[in-house]
């Protein structure tokens, strides 16, 4: 597990089959990704998505709030500090403390948007307003105002409650591009805490796009299509002209940095989340506090 992360702790290596008790609900005609919230909640009570109005107080932030109220986001990130503080002994670098905020805010923000459309083929279009967001330690909570969405034209929403994408390209396209616009703002306010420029920003938030799925996808049993879905959503856009690429080049992930960056999986560990399985875009850091927390798949370690 990354220094950065906020998966709540190890994950098995062997893939967790989904409990007789969380069962494959029908989708909610009028709120997108209900039923896969309400899943992902009974195998993960530390990371919890609820359809309803934004929260505010207590800890709650809109994403809103975060991009529009400079003392909200130091506030966000002067959480990290302290904890950063706790874990390791020694103050982090501010723009250390910055870049974990921004990982663990994104990590379970995409959430809202890469569930619904593993799981129902929905994608909601929230936007920073609708949405709020708790952080504990080691835990997130967030609520999503329901609202408009796109999904496929056999979907039981079709005809009434939603907007159609013709195929599921189309529809990861649309995914691509409703986390570009809900995620563009939030970069932005962390940018000057951050201290890095929109490419690096852009790759941390590849990480944790995919880092994000990729373990609910392990809960869920479904790590090896994550995966797979993953590194499609993601795949850059085949040169003009090369084998393959009739009908012209896919949509570009631009601004994501291309590829999920998954290896073949390590021996015995099926396709399950591992910091040793993928190549991250980037690097939290982490080595100026502490140099022995370096996960395996940090750029810094692969390119040295």
């Amino acid at each position: 597990m990354t220094a950065s992360s906020t998966r709540p702790g190890p994950v098995p290596c062997a893939p967790r089959t989904t409990p007789a008790h969380t069962p494959a609900l029908a989708p909610d005609l009028h709120a997108p990704g209900a039923a896969a919230y309400h899943r992902l909640a009974a195998l993960s009570p530390v990371l919890r998505v609820r359809p309803g109005a934004p929260r505010s107080g207590g800890g709650w932030f809109t994403v809103a709030d975060l991009t529009e109220r400079p003392e909200a986001l130091r506030e966000l990130i002067g959480h990290d500090a302290r904890q950063g503080l706790a874990r390791y002994g020694r103050p982090l670098r501010p723009d250390v403390a910055a870049g974990f905020g921004l990982h663990r805010a994104v990590w379970p923000l995409s959430l809202v948007f890469t569930l619904p459309w593993f799981l129902e083929r929905r994608v909601p279009l929230a936007g920073p307003g609708d949405v709020a967001l708790r952080r504990g330690a080691g835990s997130a909570e967030l609520t999503v105002r329901p609202g408009a969405f796109v999904c496929l034209p056999d979907d039981p929403a079709a005809a009434s409650a939603a907007r159609t994408a013709p195929d599921a390209r189309a529809l990861a396209a649309e995914l691509r591009c409703a986390l570009d616009r809900f995620l563009t703002p939030l970069l932005a306010a962390f940018r000057p805490e951050v201290r890095r420029g929109p490419r690096v920003l852009w790759a941390m938030a590849t990480d944790a796009v995919v880092e994000g799925l990729w373990y609910a996808g392990g809960l869920l049993g479904e790590a090896e299509r994550a995966r797979d879905e993953l590194s499609a959503l993601l795949a850059p856009a085949p040169a003009r002209g090369a084998p393959g690429a009739s009908g012209g080049p896919a949509p570009a992930p631009s601004p994501f940095t291309p590829g999920a960056g998954f290896a073949a999986p390590a021996p015995g560990c099926g396709g399950a989340p591992s910091d040793c399985a993928r190549s991250r875009a980037s690097c939290c850091l982490v080595y100026t506090v502490a140099p022995r927390d370096m996960c395996g798949g940090c750029p810094r370690v692969m390119r040295g």
